[in-house]
Parts: C-alpha cells; structure tokens; sequence
C-alpha cells in the first residue's frame, strides 16, 4: 500500500535533485570543479555520488541490477545532461520502492543483519539533501549564488508542483 506522505517525499527528491542539475546545467562548465573550504569534494564529485548512491538505494529495494553511471565525475555540459538523466532514472527507481516501506534488505557487508526497507528509503531521501547542500555550498563559497536551497525545499516543491494537495 502507497503511504502519501512518502510517495510526495520522493517526488519531492526527485524534483530537487532535477532541479539542481537543471541549475548546474545554466551555469559555465567550470562550476563543476568548485570545492568548499576544507572538503576536496568538487560539485562534480559530490552530484556523481549522489548519483551513484541513488542507483544503488534503488538497486537494493527493487532487486534489479544499479542503472550504469559515468564511471567518473563529468567535467562538461554533457557528462552533467548524462549524469542527469542517470539521477532520474534511478529517482523514478526510488520513487516506485517507496510505494513498499515494509521488510528488510539484505546487507553485503552483514548478511545476518538486514536493514529495514524503511532505513534505506529514508537514507535515500537524507542522502540527496545533504549533497544537494553541500553543492550550494561550493558553488556559494565561489560566490555562485545559483543555486538556492530554499527553491529547492518542499515548500517551493508544494507551490510549483503540487499545490495544495
């Protein structure tokens, strides 16, 4: 059974993080190699795992092989389209899992101590929040104002997407 809550929650996901990539997608090719002070992982570095954090999220609840992405970090406009459309397919991944909170799933690293479906779908969702912040960052500490979290809350989701529902 689909809870409405969590199925809002990560159209919500998956609408910020297109969000971000469209908004990094605006920007000079060369905003993707901005760090912040004191953490070595680029905007670039950071959208690649959250990337491939995401296709693996949706891997371990739906079973299915993770979706191919860029084996590094994109450097230009199209590696960042590609990674975009990578981000959501595995969203659209993430999404239909979510209509299945209940269960377990399987551990590799502890076979004999699964996680709760639950955990790993709300990982998911903390994921993609914390690295879409972290992104803001870098580019803010740049003096790349572009991307602003507060149009990419649920807030904004709800005026543009679902109003009222």
């Amino acid at each position: 059974m689909t809870d409405p809550t969590s199925a809002r929650l990560f159209r919500h996901m998956a609408w910020a993080n297109a969000r971000c990539c469209a908004r990094l997608a605006r920007l000079p090719a060369a905003v993707l190699g901005h760090c912040a002070p004191g953490n070595p992982w680029s905007v670039a570095v950071t959208l690649h795992h959250l990337v491939e954090a995401a296709a693996s999220y949706a891997a371990r609840l739906d079973g299915r092989p993770a979706p191919r992405v860029a084996p590094r970090p994109p450097d230009d406009h199209a590696g960042l389209a590609a990674l975009a459309d990578a981000c959501a397919a595995a969203d659209a991944r993430l999404c239909a899992a979510a209509a299945h909170p209940d269960g377990v799933v399987a551990r590799a690293d502890a076979p004999l101590r699964p996680w709760a479906r639950a955990t790993v779908l709300a990982q998911a969702i903390h994921h993609a929040t914390e690295h879409r912040a972290q992104i803001a960052g870098a580019l803010v500490a740049h003096g790349v104002t572009a991307l602003d979290l507060d149009d990419l809350d649920v807030w904004a989701y709800d005026d543009a997407v679902e109003p009222g529902a």
